[in-house]
């Protein structure tokens, strides 16, 4: 199920580029002053830095307690869990990153303020990096991991992970199709990291 999820979202997100330029403008105009204040202050609960370093704290603590308490089977199932979220954020960073050099898009500020709105491929510029989202790819690689930890809360992890990938399109510092194929990408890189390197950890309707 969620391979498909992925499929759609990054299809969505191909729609979405005939509308950008238009959406922008919209959202920008309409998002007021204390709404962007606070949507910038939670917007960096999807910033990968802040991921790895719990994904880290979890593997590290996790491995003390195998450690100390080896019969406990939820230090190693946290352990794994860590794990299979560095793999996937590792795996979808690898092909978002590489749509971001080869493929150079500007990003919305410069079509508000200048009026330029562009792909510009194969220019290797690194300030041309908006598409895709790196904040939506992170917060929905977790919104996976976290679905096969606990999955009866499923609609929660992603219910969260779509208003936080959401919030850099309402801060206009990505637009729509950003935000869609980086939320794909994400997706369908957490799916493949638990079904292909952590089978026992997948709900059969991964």
């Amino acid at each position: 199920m969620l391979l498909w999820a992925g499929v759609i979202l990054i299809f969505g997100g191909v729609l979405c580029l005939a509308i950008d330029r238009q959406a922008v403008h919209l959202i920008y105009d309409a998002v007021n002053a204390p709404f962007h204040r606070f949507l910038d202050g939670i917007t960096h609960a999807a910033k990968a830095a802040h991921w790895l370093a719990i994904a880290a704290i979890i593997y590290l603590g996790s491995q003390a307690g195998i450690a100390l308490h080896p019969e406990v089977e939820g230090f190693r199932l946290a352990s794994q869990f860590a794990l299979a979220f560095l793999a996937a954020l590792a795996g979808g960073s690898i092909v978002l990153h590489t749509l971001k050099f080869l493929l150079g898009r500007r990003r919305p500020r410069d079509e508000i303020e200048m009026n330029l709105y562009e792909f510009m491929p194969l220019s290797f510029d690194l300030q041309h990096n908006s598409f895709p989202s790196g904040h939506a790819l992170t917060i929905f690689c977790v919104a996976v991991i976290a679905s096969a930890a606990m999955p009866s809360f499923w609609p929660l992890w992603f219910l969260i992970a779509a208003g936080l990938g959401f919030t850099r399109a309402l801060l206009t510092a990505h637009f729509l199709s950003d935000v869609f194929i980086g939320a794909g990408i994400g997706v369908v890189a957490g799916r493949e990291a638990i079904v292909y390197l952590f089978p026992k950890l997948a709900p059969l309707w991964f």
